[in-house]
């Protein structure tokens, strides 16, 4: 590995990256990305790495981990972008590389409209300057950029199994607190562990960037254990506000956020974990219910099923349906139904209808979607809709108690399962806990809505009060309490 120009001098240098964070409210973070390349600051931009890190000295040599804790708006992704355009055109890394080996620089996030966002910050860094855009093999295309050094910088998917088998120059991880976290299929501990490795032949750093979310995770547990005055030198992380990081942010709009949602404010642009948030189910817990192999249960006779929908306008979200008997003191699921988008909620609500029907269910439970549209499609097709009476929230912190006492018996679906296990406990501005999937379009929760609700309409639903003869006997002896108490209400006692 060969430096060809310092990233001081490539980000004082117009013709390469002088444009790219130009200016004093760039200074922080130019101050940053040098100290993470083990440059020497100068004594006014010590001043500044130290309010972000709490350190006082830089570490002076290239850190293995660059963690960058800053609320939304903060520049945190452009200024990954311009360390990924320095890592991969100002620095010869062929020394490193087998004949004909290409390395790597690959963008995660989430999801991969995410992660481009990161990735088309490069590649306008990278065509906007004059002497590195000359370094460009053929316009970058809509996932990957192609260097004449040798190295491709591509967006790959936040996923342990696809980060394997390449060497890496660097990895940048963006918005990694709302990636999956541990007791999902694909934790972000996982990822970061299956990362690691390949930059283990360039001794690449391992750049991850995020707004902090809840007091989970591999930026929390980093956090916790690095950011301090005797953290490990190579590991640097930074925190602190949005508007430390960014001076030009408006600060009504900051104080319109807290004014709206102090706890959320506090991470987004305050740059604080939260502290109201918290998973609300053990993947160990949901497993145990699942019968593994069961995807569907044919209806038997003499049951009495329940179904419950959680529909959809069919461009977003999925339709569901899930349906339940009730055995012994127990709920067990029986079908687990869902119509991805595009679709005809037409067509989907004749075909759910005609399923329901078919395990002698009539009339169906399901949520306040679109008011009383619901109402008159499944009417035509012979299905009463009712409005759930109960929020969402209500359904599944009524399903955690009956799951915890093993009273759940679930169907084999993945989906299902790991919807369950992402779910978390907010607490809301009213004071009242609001459970839901976590923030960002990678994660949903129509399926395990679908398997709240149903679970609901057989274990949450009250039945009849039934009295015994005895109860009532001694309820309507002279003097008992009870009959004092009830007696003038129905005017002349209980018979």
């Amino acid at each position: 590995m060969k430096i060809l120009t310092s990233l001081r001098e490539a980000l004082a240098d117009d013709n390469l990256l002088g444009q790219a964070i130009a200016g004093e409210s760039w200074a922080i973070w130019r101050a940053l990305l040098m100290a993470a390349m083990g440059e020497t600051l100068t004594a006014e931009e010590r001043e500044l790495f130290t309010l972000v890190t709490g350190r006082a000295q830089e570490p002076q040599e290239r850190v293995e981990e660059f963690w960058t804790v800053a609320g939304r708006r903060s520049g945190k992704t452009r200024a990954a972008a311009v360390l990924g355009s320095y890592l991969s055109t100002c620095i010869d890394w062929t020394d490193r590389l087998a004949p004909g080996e290409r390395a790597v620089l690959p963008v995660l996030a989430a999801n991969t409209y995410q992660a481009s966002r990161a990735f088309m910050h490069v590649a306008g860094i990278l065509q906007h300057s004059a002497d590195l855009s000359a370094l460009l093999e053929g316009e970058p295309t809509a996932d990957a950029i192609r260097l004449s050094t040798r190295v491709d910088i591509a967006i790959v998917p936040a996923n342990f199994k696809t980060i394997r088998s390449i060497t890496a120059i660097a990895i940048i991880c963006d918005e990694i607190a709302f990636w999956s976290i541990e007791g999902s299929k694909n934790p972000d501990k996982e990822i970061l562990a299956a990362a690691r490795p390949a930059l283990a032949t360039t001794e690449g750093p391992l750049v991850c960037i995020s707004s902090p979310y809840a007091r989970r995770g591999e930026l929390w547990t980093n956090y916790r254990k690095d950011f301090k005055p005797d953290g490990d030198p190579l590991i640097l992380i930074a925190n602190g506000e949005s508007k430390v990081f960014n001076s030009t942010l408006p600060q009504r709009v900051i104080d319109r956020a807290y004014e709206r949602d102090p706890s959320a404010a506090s991470a987004e642009y305050g740059g604080k974990f939260r502290t109201d948030v918290e998973t609300l189910l053990a993947r160990e817990v949901v497993e145990a219910a699942v019968d593994t192999g069961v995807v569907e249960r044919a209806r038997e006779p003499g049951t009495r099923y329940y179904g419950f929908v959680d529909p959809s306008g069919g461009s977003s979200d999925s339709m569901t349906l899930g349906i339940a008997h009730k055995e012994g003191n127990g709920a067990v699921l029986d079908v687990l139904r869902e119509r991805k988008p595009p679709y005809s909620p037409e067509a989907v609500t004749k075909d759910f209808c005609e399923l329901l029907k078919s395990y002698g269910i009539h009339s169906v439970t399901g949520d306040n979607f679109g008011g009383e549209w619901c109402k008159e499609p499944f009417s035509r097709h012979g299905v009463t809709y009712e409005r759930s009476t109960e929020p969402k929230s209500s359904l599944y912190a009524a399903l955690v108690p009956a799951l915890n006492s093993g009273r759940v018996s679930l169907l084999d679906n993945e989906r299902a399962t790991n919807q369950l296990v992402e779910l978390e406990r907010r607490s809301g501005s009213s004071g009242r806990d609001i459970i839901d999937h976590p923030p960002g379009a990678a994660f949903h929760d129509d399926v395990s809505n679908a398997v709240a609700g149903a679970v609901f309409q057989v274990l949450g639903k009250r039945g009849p009060m039934v009295i015994s003869d005895e109860a009532i006997r001694q309820a309507a002896k002279p003097g008992s309490y009870t009959n004092r108490q009830f007696m003038p209400r129905f005017g002349g006692g209980l018979r």
